[in-house]
């Protein structure tokens, strides 16, 4: 009961055994006391020496918790800030290190490894127990378009970055962290074609680091449609229907 008062007054509600191993606790080990109260139901062991209060649900501190390095990402950043309507039914968690797939109270989880240079862009939601990394609005852009088999669909995607309000710079840095061109090429069309003068610098940058190699468009889509030589985009997807998908949202 001492161990559940000091999760109490330090608000931890997920936590592993170094975080609760300097606590009081007499004879007994650390690694004794908690898996007792892991019988008794008062706490609840996540994986082997992570647990969390029986009764706390958050997915998204959960799911940051038990990854290392680990930020909420691509379609459930999405969603979190408001830039979709869909809801996602996995829990996407962006990591350094490789994890696989696990469900824990219900909620599925997907872990997503990239090179250390990529983990930009990180800011933090909630407070407290309740507080978690997700990446902030330009990093969930450009990381959806690095990876848009994580973005709840491609023209999903286009609506988002539609909406989005986006700084020129933040794009620009996080771009060159990725290193892909192919997305550079996309975001870049993209802001010129619905006219977001503020991104005008990004605009600038992106037409300075175009190569002279086709990409499609749209990445899951087949090879056709007008080739753009300003872009050096194969439009698999045509302006009218880009257009069409924005101004028809939902």
């Amino acid at each position: 009961m001492e161990l559940l008062k000091r999760l109490d007054e330090e608000e931890i509600a997920v936590f592993d055994l170094e975080t609760v191993g300097n606590f009081e606790r007499g004879n007994k080990s650390i690694n004794e006391i908690v898996e007792n109260l892991v019988q008794k139901g008062f706490l609840h062991r996540l994986e082997r020496g992570k647990y969390c209060r029986s009764t706390f649900r958050d997915e998204n501190v959960i799911g940051a918790f038990i990854a290392q390095d680990s930020v909420i990402a691509y379609w459930s950043a999405l969603h979190l800030h408001g830039l979709t309507e869909q809801f996602p039914n996995t829990v996407f968690v962006q990591t350094t290190k490789k994890k696989n797939a696990v469900s824990i109270f219900g909620a599925n989880y997907q872990f997503i490894k990239i090179n250390p240079q990529k983990r930009v862009g990180v800011t933090y939601n909630g407070y407290g127990s309740y507080k978690y990394p997700i990446t902030d609005v330009e990093k969930t852009i450009v990381d959806c378009f690095d990876l848009p088999q994580y973005s709840g669909g491609f023209a999903e995607l286009i609506r988002a970055f539609y909406s989005a309000e986006l700084a020129a710079e933040k794009l620009i840095s996080y771009c060159t962290s990725i290193s892909n061109i192919a997305v550079v090429k996309r975001i870049g069309f993209l802001a010129e074609l619905f006219e977001k003068n503020n991104l005008g610098a990004f605009i600038e940058f992106a037409k300075a680091t175009v190569n002279r190699t086709y990409n499609l468009f749209d990445p899951f889509g087949i090879t056709v449609g007008e080739p753009d030589s300003e872009w050096y985009l194969r439009l698999n997807l045509a302006r009218k229907n880009i257009l069409g998908i924005v101004q028809n949202q939902y």
